[in-house]
């Protein structure tokens, strides 16, 4: 409920405030809102020739391209026209996200789903499924009290936060929304999420990262002196809010965390974070960077290395069920092709929201006003300077990741401002495109307190974000 009524009013308010716009002749067109791509110019005006001055006029004339550019202002001219154009469309308009979300969204997120879900299928059928969920149930159980003991949710969850851990993002997914699937079928009301679902869904957003892989490629291409130096305030800042979202979660569902299997797999958690930390502190800037960009994928490919394996070792239990491996990885991916159907109309709506929310100025406005106020509270200008990304975040990833380039083009990469955005880029999830796929994929509609939590735990990583990066740099 609370994301429907989010999303209709992100989208009336947007709407309502363009037309306000041309009543009072601040917008000279709003084509770009329906038509326009992230990153064109906007048109601000146009008039004939002659209605400018004479000097731009003769500069116009004598352009090979009949072009003139002056700080963000480029004046073109057509047949006796001048077109004036300024600024950057900060999204695509409504028709190229509808087009895009099927391009560059939908199809990838179906290759991705269909692959993996495969791979899921032949975990289910060889039975490794089922131990992995005998292993992870003594610590599960704890923090998912409705689920069964050894249900085959818990490997999937197992499989989702590992590929989180890793930075594994097209894997995860996958991994998530199978979950999602085996937790719906012991939801006893099927339009409402449960609180295993919401527990894994506020886990899953926190995105525990050991090896922020994209963020580090990022860096190195903006030339940073160091590009793996934010590895560490990202660990951190994202374990902190994980440890947030269980708690926060936990405590509205009433959890027991005084148990000692629970702390010592946090513990072990701890553990594992810290040895890596100090054997990646001593290896060489190449070692470290060749290190981070290889260890994630390795996992990867190990992991599907090990479920084949493993079915070929079993590949009597597939005879046994009349059919084989290759059978089987098929079923599944066809399973995934299903699932990546079944969200396109929740992702659409989505995206299409964002889209028009950030091309009214609307964004942008409350944008302004929360950095004005932090910079009234004292905040320092290298802080206010990184917000937008904290702020995009939660709506979307391309945007905020594009925010985050920028911030590190214009302040540098080594810069505080520069570092401090690529931690709120790798500490936070894109909260209402997760909640779109996720409960879209199952057909949830009351997501109950979902939302308001995920917020909140974006909210703690911020903070904890700007916390870390004022330690370390």
């Amino acid at each position: 409920m609370a994301l429907s009524r989010f999303w209709l009013s992100i989208i009336i308010v947007s709407i309502v405030f363009i037309f306000g716009g041309m009543l009072m002749d601040k917008h000279y067109s709003i084509d770009y809102m329906v038509n326009g791509k992230k990153d064109e110019a906007v048109l601000i005006k146009a008039c004939y020739l002659n209605q400018l001055p004479k000097t731009l006029q003769d500069t116009l004339l004598k352009a090979a391209d009949k072009k003139f550019t002056t700080h963000d202002t480029t004046f073109l001219l057509e047949n006796n026209l001048v077109k004036i154009t300024a600024g950057k469309q900060p999204a695509d308009g409504i028709l190229p996200t509808c087009k895009n979300t099927i391009f560059d969204i939908l199809l990838p997120l179906i290759a991705y789903l269909a692959f993996f879900c495969g791979i899921l299928q032949l975990l289910i059928d060889s039975g490794a499924a089922e131990k992995l969920a005998k292993l992870c149930s003594p610590f599960f159980v704890k923090i998912f009290p409705d689920v069964p003991k050894n249900h085959p949710a818990f490997s999937y969850m197992t499989l989702n936060f590992a590929a989180n851990f890793l930075g594994l993002d097209s894997a995860a997914t996958p991994f998530g929304l199978k979950a999602m699937e085996s937790l719906q079928e012991i939801n006893t009301d099927k339009e409402k999420a449960s609180n295993a679902q919401i527990m894994f869904m506020c886990l899953h957003a926190a995105g525990l990262c050991l090896i922020p892989t994209s963020i580090i490629g990022y860096r190195a291409a903006q030339n940073a002196s160091n590009p793996a130096d934010v590895m560490l305030p990202c660990i951190i800042t994202s374990f902190i809010g994980t440890m947030a979202a269980l708690l926060i979660v936990g405590i509205r569902q009433k959890i027991n965390f005084k148990n000692f299997g629970l702390m010592a797999v946090v513990g072990v958690l701890v553990g594992m974070i810290g040895g890596l930390l100090i054997y990646i502190n001593r290896l060489d800037l190449v070692a470290k960077n060749h290190f981070t960009a290889n260890i994630s994928n390795i996992i990867l490919l190990l992991i599907i290395l090990f479920i084949l394996c493993y079915a070929f070792l079993k590949e009597k239990i597939f005879a046994e069920k009349n059919t084989d491996i290759f059978a089987s990885f098929a079923s599944g991916a066809s399973g995934g092709l299903k699932t990546g159907v079944t969200i396109f109309p929740y992702v659409l709506g989505m995206l299409v929201a964002i889209s028009i929310f950030r091309n009214s100025g609307v964004f942008e406005i409350i944008a302004n006003a929360i950095s004005k106020l932090f910079a009234m509270m004292g905040v320092e200008k290298n802080i206010t300077d990184a917000l937008p990304i904290a702020l995009l975040r939660p709506f979307s990833s391309g945007g905020a990741r594009g925010f985050m380039i920028d911030a590190m083009h214009t302040y540098g990469a080594n810069s505080f401002t520069g570092r401090l955005a690529c931690v709120l880029q790798c500490s936070a999830e894109t909260t209402f495109y997760v909640i779109a796929v996720y409960f879209g994929s199952i057909k949830i509609k009351n997501t109950r307190y979902v939302l308001s939590t995920m917020l909140l735990v974006d909210l703690v990583c911020v903070l904890a974000a700007i916390f870390v990066c004022k330690i370390f740099f």
